[in-house]
């Protein structure tokens, strides 16, 4: 359930085409190719899409200095699917369940 939520947000907020996708590992790599996109063509919509999905930029600077020869695409997917899965989890966490209760105490 998580992850057709996560590729459906994605698909719709980042453009990206990953309904093909069927791991983390696949959607990471079909995310950071967009990245790379973003980083070399519309660099200011990149920052804008990060804002809005709340990732921590003090924590994408440390990772992205800290392994600086990896792939950035890659470390700016992981911490977007990170974020996002955080987000799915928390909703379903709070949502209601309202299996059980009648229309009187639903509030």
């Amino acid at each position: 359930m998580e992850n057709s939520q996560l590729i459906s947000y994605l698909q719709n907020e980042w453009s990206t085409d990953i309904h093909d996708a069927f791991s983390i590992d696949d959607i990471t790599e079909k995310l950071s190719q967009r990245i790379h996109d973003l980083i070399n063509h519309d660099f200011g919509q990149l920052i804008r899409l990060l804002y809005k999905v709340d990732v921590s930029e003090e924590k994408l600077k440390y990772l992205l200095k800290e392994n600086a020869n990896e792939d950035a695409g890659k470390i700016i997917s992981r911490l977007i699917i990170e974020r996002q899965l955080q987000k799915i989890q928390t909703r379903q966490n709070f949502m209601p369940n309202n299996t059980d209760e009648n229309d009187e105490e639903k509030w």
